[in-house]
């Protein structure tokens, strides 16, 4: 008699720009969900995005809510992303953590639910990524470092051993910050910016 298989969950991603076309492919290459659309207010709704649906604009969350047994809002502002996941946990919908599967997670780094971890990426040792956090393509959580929640490590930003990013915080392009550099909430560094650096 054949074994049953698992069955996959099924994954809304709000926004389908350019981080929720990337959040797609690389929910499909981990493999943990099956795709199920977007929501996205700059898309019309019906036409396709990388094969997938676009299911409606995000006014349309609680029409779609249930055909979705995960989500993940794919926005790259952050104080959007936070309204947008508050959205989604005042429906009781669960929040989809996006792995890449190209990425480095130490076994022991925390990730918090909503998380986006993009090819080449990697998060150290007790590193911990707060709720709806985005670590980007070749961005560096390193040791002990810790996003909190709805931060944001652009393209290649850095983070060394020890490090905080301040809730809402962007790191752009190329920032690197130093051994135990605090970054506040809701900054926003320039790229190629350096803190706390010799």
């Amino acid at each position: 008699m054949a074994m049953a298989q698992p069955t996959v969950p099924k994954l809304l991603i709000i926004g389908a720009g350019g981080h929720g076309r990337s959040v797609a492919e690389a929910a499909t290459l981990q493999q943990h969900y099956r795709v199920l659309g977007f929501l996205d207010n700059g898309c019309e709704p019906g036409i396709k995005v990388l094969g997938w649906p676009v299911l409606g604009t995000v006014a349309d969350l609680p029409l779609i809510a249930n055909q979705a047994e995960a989500v993940i809002v794919a926005v790259g502002n952050n104080a959007v992303r936070e309204r947008l996941v508050h959205q989604v946990l005042a429906l009781g919908l669960p929040l989809a953590t996006v792995v890449h599967p190209f990425s480095a997670v130490s076994p022991s780094a925390t990730l918090a639910p909503g998380c986006a971890v993009m090819a080449g990426a990697v998060v150290g040792t007790e590193a911990s990524l707060g709720l709806g956090s985005i670590v980007n393509a070749g961005a560096v959580v390193d040791h002990h470092a810790v996003v909190e929640d709805f931060g944001h490590l652009g393209v290649g930003a850095v983070m060394a051993g020890g490090t905080r990013l301040g809730r809402g915080a962007w790191l752009q392009a190329g920032c690197a910050v130093g051994y135990g550099v605090v970054i506040a909430a809701g900054h926003v560094a320039a790229p190629c910016t350096a803190f706390g650096q010799q």
